[in-house]
Parts: C-alpha cells; sequence; structure tokens
C-alpha cells in the first residue's frame, strides 16, 4: 500500500502504508529512543503530532497490554524506516501494524527517516500530512496552509472525577493529558488519589481538602491556557504543589516567567539533565515542544533547580516562598529511565514537611 508524507516546506517522502488508511494532518517530531514505541504511541501528550522514531527497527517485540500510558494511542500518525512484521517477545500480542489498524492511526514504512530528522532539525517543526490516499497535491497543500487544533488539553483529559483510594496524603491530580506512570508513581507511594479534569475550578479542588496538588504532562502550547493558569495562581500556597512538563509550563507561567516554542523539542528518553541541589546529572525521558525561557524566571519568585545539559534550557524550577516545585522532564519514565524517580519522594517529603504529619501510605 503505498503512502506518502507531505511536509509543510512542500517535501515529499514516499513509503509503504502499514496500519490503518486514510488520510491524517498533524505536526511532524521525532522520537530518539530506541524502544518505547508503544508508550510514545499512548502518551497523550503526542495528541495532534504525526511521530517519527529515529531507531531504524520499530515493532521488533510487539505489542502488549502492559505498555501503555493511556486507554488508546493518541498520535497522529506514525514514520518509521522498518516496521517488523515478524515480532519476538514473551509478552508479545500483536504486530504493531495490526495495533495501528485497530486504533485507526496510520503508519508508513520505508522512509529515510535520517534524511527527515535533519530537515526537521534544520527547518524546525513543521505541518505535515500522511495519506495513503490519491489526494491531489493542490488539495494536501490547502490542508497544510490550515490550523492544527488549540484545544488539545480539552480533548485528551478526563471526562470526569474519578478517585484511586490509598492511605497516604490526599493527592489531587490535574489531568491535562496525564500519563498512567505518573498515577503508578503516586499510588506506589500509597497516595490517596483524585483526578480531575483540566479545566475543573481552584475552589472545588480545594474542596477535596487535598494535601498535595499534581500538575500533569499534556499537549499543546501552554499559552492556549490561561483560565488554568489562573486557576494554579489560586491554589499556589495554599498547598503543595509539584508539577510535570505541561504542569511545570503552567506553575512558571502562573508565576510571571514566559514560555516559548523550541525549534524541534525534545522527544526521546537519554537527555541529560543536572539537578542544581545536588549537581548530580540524571538520564530522562522527554516530551515536549515548549520550554520555559531562562531570562524569563528574573523578578520571579522561581528559582532554577534543573538545566539541560545539551543546550541549556529550563528542566527545573522552585518557588521561593511557597511549597511548590516543578520539572519538564518526565520523572516517571514510560519509557526511559527512572534516575528521576526520586522527585515524587521529593514531593511526599515536602508535603510531610508543610503539614509536619508523617504519613503513613507506603513509600518506595
Amino acid at each position: 500500500m503505498r503512502a506518502r508524507l507531505i511536509l509543510e516546506d512542500g517535501t515529499v517522502y514516499e513509503g509503504t502504508g502499514f496500519g490503518a488508511t486514510g488520510e491524517s494532518f498533524g505536526e511532524i517530531v521525532f522520537n530518539t529512543g530506541m524502544t518505547g514505541y508503544q508508550e510514545i504511541l499512548t502518551d497523550p501528550s503526542y495528541y495532534g503530532q504525526i511521530v517519527t522514531m529515529t531507531y531504524p527497527l520499530i515493532g521488533n517485540y510487539g505489542v502488549n497490554i502492559d505498555d501503555v500510558e493511556s486507554s488508546k494511542p493518541h498520535a497522529f500518525g506514525f514514520v518509521v524506516r522498518e516496521s517488523a512484521d515478524y515480532p519476538s517477545n514473551w509478552r508479545n500480542m500483536e504486530r504493531i501494524a495490526e495495533y495501528l489498524e485497530r486504533n485507526g492511526i496510520i503508519g508508513i514504512s520505508g522512509v529515510d527517516t535520517r534524511s527527515l530528522v535533519r530537515r526537521i532539525r534544520q527547518r524546525g517543526t513543521m505541518k505535515a500530512v500522511l495519506t495513503t490516499l490519491d489526494t491531489p497535491m493542490e488539495k494536501i497543500q490547502e490542508t497544510l496552509q490550515g490550523s492544527l487544533p488549540r484545544d488539545q488539553v480539552a480533548r485528551v483529559t478526563t471526562a470526569s472525577v474519578y478517585r484511586c483510594p490509598g492511605d497516604g496524603p490526599r493527592i489531587v491530580a490535574m489531568d491535562f493529558g496525564m500519563k498512567e506512570g505518573v498515577l503508578r508513581s503516586l499510588l506506589a507511594r500509597g497516595c490517596d488519589l483524585t483526578v480531575v479534569p483540566a479545566h475543573t475550578k481552584a475552589e472545588e479542588i480545594l474542596n477535596w481538602h487535598p494535601h498535595g496538588i499534581m500538575l500533569s504532562n499534556g499537549p499543546g502550547d501552554p499559552a492556549d491556557l490561561p483560565d488554568i493558569v489562573d486557576t494554579v495562581k489560586q491554589l499556589l500556597g495554599k498547598v503543595p504543589i509539584f508539577g510535570i512538563c505541561m504542569g511545570h509550563q503552567l506553575l512558571s507561567l502562573a508565576c510571571g516567567a514566559k514560555t516559548q516554542k523550541l525549534k524541534f523539542g525534545h522527544h526521546g528518553s537519554n537527555h541529560p539533565v543536572k539537578d542544581l541541589t545536588n549537581g548530580r546529572v540524571y538520564i530522562t525521558s522527554q516530551n515536549h515542544e515548549y520550554q520555559v525561557t531562562k531570562e524569563s524566571l528574573e523578578g520571579t519568585d522561581l528559582e532554577l533547580t534543573h538545566v539541560n545539559q545539551n543546550d541549556g534550557t529550563v528542566e527545573g524550577v522552585r518557588h521561593k516562598i511557597h511549597p511548590a516545585f516543578s520539572v519538564q522532564y518526565h520523572p516517571e519514565a514510560r519509557p526511559g529511565p527512572d534516575d528521576s524517580d526520586y522527585l515524587f519522594d521529593r514531593f511526599m517529603d515536602m508535603i510531610e514537611k508543610h503539614y509536619e504529619i508523617p504519613f503513613v501510605g507506603g513509600r518506595n
């Protein structure tokens, strides 16, 4: 099955389609992970994006029911050099092509992904169309002139409140597109967890009498969420806060910092980040298109705590007055190393110190 990937700059990559058929319009990005394709596909932060894998062979260990980060894939397309037709792994349940077809995701193989990634790095993230149809180029160019959705968080957040009981501190998690790995990391520490939709108001959140608030990861531009920024402002100082990825950006905006789009984002599981509080460098899992600008931290009550060792970008902050901190990367990993799992313990320690209560919940 013939497939085409057409970029905003007019570049066309031809290959073989696998998975679903049809046409998809999204933002083309690349991920440098050697493994973890199933976690990547099901990460809600990839909503609206066509994901290119730099590792040349994808699908070699198949698909299973354990390596998922949400109820379904959220990527708008999947680009690989080679798709494995005969996976081999004791957990394998189906081929990647079958998984994509079942979930309506278009894939293309046989693409020179080195050339594609080089173009993205040089030109920056672009809009793209992935199609298995014979759509005329004039029509595709019209599509590429259109706008991408700006309400991604509203499309991936939970539709209703749900609870995961525990005997530890009460945590309210604001779901902006939260990965299940974040939930697992909190539940492993015995947290009594309540997950609320992204646009839940501060008053309703405080009515749950939380000991702490988790601001989750999620897709899109944080500047498109001024109402949520206002909610975070109202919560700041009332209860300890921990933000991850989108949550980090929203906390920073609430404190007066600014965000900016990166040229081609950070997507992978091998990004070195230095924790300035202890001088150690950790290998981290990352997935974001936006950054908090370092210069905008000046004049705010935020202190820089983590720095990316590749490009010097902001990877973490903490509030100088209130119990609140955040990181740009993913301490829950999935995929990637769990070097930064200690940050969840740091959140628990912050809560215990704030309330001067030793919670009895389980701790790693």
